[in-house]
């Protein structure tokens, strides 16, 4: 792999996290995060996984829907975008995350996700 090539790989993983931030900031405010799980840059294809408190939100069925329409018309070597919480079953990497509520703390032995709510 060149260094241009990988370069603009390395450019289009910002774009994407930056999309996130800049048109969804209501999930980190909510205690959520989303990230990206898998960037297939020769198929255009993109996996997101959101967590924190968007596993079992009611509303994240419809974050994820405006993620999905949004991403492929705003950037152009994007064209499908798969996103899903764990809850979903989506995504075998995740296996199922449980809800999580600001303030409440689970030790199930695995990294923090994301970041603690301000609250």
């Amino acid at each position: 792999m060149s260094t241009e090539t990988q370069n603009d790989g390395d450019d289009l993983e910002e774009r994407v996290t930056n999309f996130l931030r800049r048109n969804f900031p209501q999930i980190q405010m909510h205690g959520g995060s989303a990230a990206i799980q898998d960037l297939d840059r020769e198929s255009g294809e993109v996996t997101i996984a959101l967590g924190g408190a968007c596993s079992g939100c009611g509303i994240s069925p419809m974050t994820i829907q405006a993620i999905k329409s949004r991403m492929v018309k705003e950037i152009p070597e994007i064209e499908q975008v798969n996103a899903h919480t764990g809850m979903d079953g989506g995504g075998d990497d995740m296996g199922g995350m449980s809800p999580s509520f600001p303030g409440e703390t689970v030790d199930d032995g695995e990294a923090d996700e994301g970041p603690e709510a301000p609250f």
